[in-house]
């Protein structure tokens, strides 16, 4: 009894004292010692000098060496190499010499760059050399692509990118600031404060002393940066250092697990992309991304923060620039330069080395239903009938923590859960799926199979002294399978077979939760930094790719469980470079209050920007209660989440959409319906998305990156090129102000109303819903008859909807495949282009010519916005058929709706080439 006891009463304390927001219990700049050390550096402080340029195996190396006469030179070189690869995009790496017998090799992180992009390495033939505008220094110059040059200063020691010519302008830049800062490792000499650090009670060592670097980064002609999630706070990045900035916190980049984390902080949550994109109105866009999973620490720097140095730095006086400034406790220099110069080629440009998003299943597309914790099987059999009876489309239901036999995962709890096959395929057979938590923290309890095979195989994380690491979470004493090693994440692979995890079945997913990791009574609530990894590295070299290793391998024991046929579903809280490719996140836990509902938008919005598409906030804040204004318009606004997921913690009220009298059941149910009517269009984006890396919500930027209104604008955002959502995030609004960009006009989805573009409007904030719009231009696909989930509208017929511009034109597509296996990725897919001009809608093939999906499903209205004169007949070819151009509703539900020009069952086949001429 004791050993349980002590477990539940270390729980109960960690829940009363943790589950709210304590600044204490988190360290701050100030408290971390890198950032310390890195932040009191002074711009110009840097002494190094690049030496020794040369071309070798098709790359630019060169040694950094500190100046002669200077104390620093008892300082090993550096090697420093730099690589270009097609579509602009330059590779910086800076390491210790390996020659020189450094005590260890530095991390570096495998398993995150794609082999594609190796591929597309150009080999460097030849070096151009210039003197720089003064004629006091040497310029080695390198071929970068069509317009664009690499080149690296000697003295002092700078990499740029710049337009090509002598003359280019600048559009990136590290160290014109000076603040390149490479701490070699070393042998322990003396007892000091290099070789540990201590927070709190905490105690980690530095056997290697300490090993940071930090460097700035300039970006040339930019209005504001973006990226680097993940942070609670406005899609474009604050400044955190400068004039009356002195007290501020950089933004941290270090997983944890925070709870009830604050709005508008630059404090670190979930997950870590060091990734960051610039835009301005002069050129457009650049980005730059360190791959390194190390802590750290990023600074913007506000205006005049470098003035008193601007005689010694000569940096362009003719080029607006936004400075950065990038510090990381350990790793290496392996930097990526993206030149743009549009905001989705700098997207684009990052996913072809990241990867680009997973093709989701269409299910995981749809409405998600979680709680911690839905009971017992009785409650689930409850809940589903629930949605039936009020006529509320649902497609996946959660099952927390709560559902397995003692937190041991991959087990059921036999009195609450006593048939679990049996209730997975009553769900199945209405089309609806199951989602099951899985956490890395593995109970120690030799009778629990998992725990026994680790640890005999020994696959855990070890702590300092070579032991199986032992800490506090859910399940008390855990321990925590290491992911780096590909042996154990092959062997945590298996274990979702369907022998080894005895009561799934097919249509059972899987939720990765608590994998920063979360550790209760770790430094930071997770793990010390001196634990050891596979090949003595160190956790805190490794920490922020830990969540992304297990989602790794849980995606890919999905895969292995289908044998390779079916696509996975894994929902990760931990996030790093390359997640995109096994799944989708989510934003954490928030709060049931309107800040929380406001900043969900940037938040998600930057998950896009930096590769992860398919990402949500949990509608309703998962601590607390909201109230039903809140949920609603929550609802209404999480409609348009790549993922759309309602979740609560476990002491809030139940709030399943029927409970809040039938008024505000009414307005959730038309809200999930907007959802399912979308389908085919949000389908047809995550699509774009896997091809290209584009996001599926975008900022307005992206669309309208000439709009200077669009820059810092994160209340509204775009759904794929065509739609436009503003949420209401005020209680009790009355009105609220929309500025639709561009020159066109915008319809509004409910009326279709016509409101011009360029211009802010003031709306009457609708109870029923919230303002969106449909650009003109347009031609978006929809299902509007209404089943219980999305599988079962799979034979449903199609409308589309199409909104003319000025020149009475517009444009659109629709993709669609079996909407589960990876036979699209053999060309089992049907691509369309839909095009409508003078008067024409045509449809043409994008697919294979010999594509090998077939579907027999129509499209059963086509409703046309901005029709004049108003036609009376349209002609159908093949066929020569004459069909009626009549007055229709533009949406068959949600009270009061708009008549509208609809030419109604024109009996053509989404899969077939046809027009229909308007007459």
């Amino acid at each position: 009894m004791g050993k349980p006891l002590c477990t539940f009463l270390f729980l109960l304390f960690f829940i009363n004292s943790v589950f709210s927001w304590k600044q204490d219990e988190f360290r701050n700049c100030n408290q971390t010692p890198f950032c310390k050390r890195a932040r009191s550096r002074k711009p110009g402080s840097c002494s190094l000098i690049t030496a020794d340029v040369s071309i070798s195996d098709g790359d630019l190396v060169a040694k950094l060496v500190p100046k002669e006469n200077n104390q620093e030179t008892t300082r090993k070189p550096l090697v420093l190499t730099l690589s270009a690869y097609q579509d602009g995009v330059m590779r910086l790496k800076i390491d210790e010499d390996q020659s020189l017998g450094p005590r260890k090799k530095r991390f570096e992180v495998p398993d995150v760059i794609v082999p594609e992009f190796l591929n597309k390495k150009l080999w460097l033939q030849r070096l151009k050399e210039e003197k720089t505008e003064d004629g006091s220094g040497t310029l080695s110059v390198i071929f970068l692509s069509d317009g664009y040059e690499g080149v690296i200063r000697h003295d002092p020691f700078e990499i740029f990118v710049r337009e090509s010519g002598e003359k280019g302008k600048k559009v990136l830049s590290l160290n014109s600031n000076g603040l390149f800062d490479f701490e070699q490792l070393r042998e322990k000499k003396e007892e000091n404060e290099d070789w540990e650090e201590r927070f709190r009670s905490h105690t980690d060592t530095r056997p290697y002393g300490p090993q940071s670097i930090s460097f700035d980064v300039s970006f040339y002609d930019a209005d504001f940066v973006y990226g680097i999630p993940e942070h609670a706070t406005s899609l474009a990045l604050k400044p955190t250092r400068g004039p009356e900035l002195e007290h501020s916190e950089p933004y941290r980049l270090f997983n944890l697990d925070v709870f009830e984390y604050l709005h508008d902080s630059p404090f670190g949550l979930y997950g870590s992309i060091p990734f960051m994109l610039s835009h301005g109105k002069t050129r457009g866009s650049s980005g730059f991304f360190w791959l390194n999973a190390a802590e750290m620490q990023i600074d913007v720097l506000g205006q005049g923060w470098n003035d008193d140095y601007s005689s010694v730095l000569m940096l362009p006086s003719d080029q607006k620039r936004v400075d950065t400034f990038w510090m990381s406790e350990a790793g290496v220099v392996d930097t990526f330069f993206f030149v743009g110069p549009r905001p989705k080629d700098v997207v684009r440009q990052y996913t072809g080395i990241t990867g680009t998003p997973a093709m989701p299943q269409l299910f995981a597309t749809a409405y998600h239903q979680c709680r911690w914790n839905y009971r017992d099987e009785e409650d689930v059999y409850n809940v589903d009938s629930k949605f039936d009876e009020h006529d509320i489309p649902y497609d996946v239901l959660w099952l927390d923590i709560e559902h397995t036999d003692g937190k041991r995962y991959f087990t059921w709890d036999k009195l609450l859960f006593p048939n679990p096959e049996e209730m997975q395929k009553k769900l199945s057979a209405k089309g609806r799926h199951m989602v099951t938590i899985v956490d890395p923290h593995i109970k120690r309890d030799d009778s629990y199979y998992i725990h026994k095979e680790a640890s005999q195989k020994g696959y855990y994380v070890k702590d300092a002294s070579g032991k199986d690491f032992d800490g506090w979470c859910w399940s008390g004493s855990s321990s925590y399978v290491d992911m780096l090693n590909p042996e154990s994440r092959s062997w945590w692979a298996e274990k979702f077979s369907y022998e080894n995890y005895v009561g799934s079945t097919p249509s059972l997913y899987i939720w990765n939760d608590m994998n920063e990791p979360s550790v209760f009574n770790g430094p930071e609530v997770t793990m010390p930094r001196d634990a050891l990894h596979q090949g003595d590295v160190e956790h805190r070299e490794l920490h922020n790719a830990y969540g992304y290793y297990f989602h790794m391998a849980t995606s890919n024991g999905l895969v292995k469980r289908s044998d390779g046929k079916d696509r996975p579903f894994v929902l990760s809280r931990a996030f790093f470079p390359g997640s995109q490719r096994y799944g989708a996140v989510w934003t954490g836990d928030n709060t049931a209050d309107w800040d929380h509902f406001r900043v969900s938008v940037p938040m998600i919005l930057t998950l896009g920007l930096t590769g992860i598409s398919f990402s949500g906030a949990d509608v309703g804040g998962f601590f607390g209660n909201p109230d039903t204004e809140l949920l609603v318009r929550w609802y209404q606004l999480g409609a348009y989440y790549p993922f759309f997921r309602g979740h609560a913690h476990h002491d809030t009220k139940r709030r399943e959409p029927w409970l809040f009298g039938e008024r505000n059941t009414q307005l959730m149910r038309e809200a999930i319906h907007v959802r399912y009517m979308l389908l085919p269009y949000f389908y047809t984006l995550f699509r774009e998305a896997n091809a290209t890396g584009i996001p599926v919500v975008r900022p307005l930027w992206m669309e309208f990156p000439a709009d200077e209104k669009t820059f810092s604008n994160d209340e509204a955002f775009m759904v794929g090129s065509s739609l436009m959502v503003q949420g209401v995030y005020t209680q009790g609004a009355k009105h609220v102000s929309v500025y639709l960009p561009g020159d066109e006009s915008w319809y509004d989805m409910k009326t279709g109303t016509t409101y011009k573009g360029g211009a802010t409007h003031k709306l009457e904030a609708l109870e029923e819903s919230i303002p969106s719009f449909q650009r003109a231009g347009t031609i978006i696909p929809r299902k509007d008859r209404f089943r219980r989930s999305s599988t079962q509208m799979q034979n449903d017929p199609y409308t589309l909807v199409i909104a003319l511009n000025s020149s009475k034109a517009a444009e659109g597509e629709l993709y669609v495949d079996d909407g589960k296996s990876f036979d699209f990725k053999q060309g089992a897919y049907i691509h369309r282009r839909f095009t409508f001009s003078n008067g024409k809608l045509t449809s043409s093939n994008l697919a294979p010519a010999h594509h090998k999906y077939a579907s027999d499903c129509t499209v059963e209205r086509i409703i046309i916005l901005g029709l004049s004169p108003e036609p009376k007949t349209a002609l159908v070819e093949p066929g020569n058929q004459k069909v009626d151009i009549e007055v229709g509703p533009l949406l068959l539900q949600g009270g009061k709706v708009a008549s509208v020009r609809t030419i109604r069952k024109p009996n053509v086949k989404i899969a077939d080439d046809w027009t229909i001429n308007v007459l």
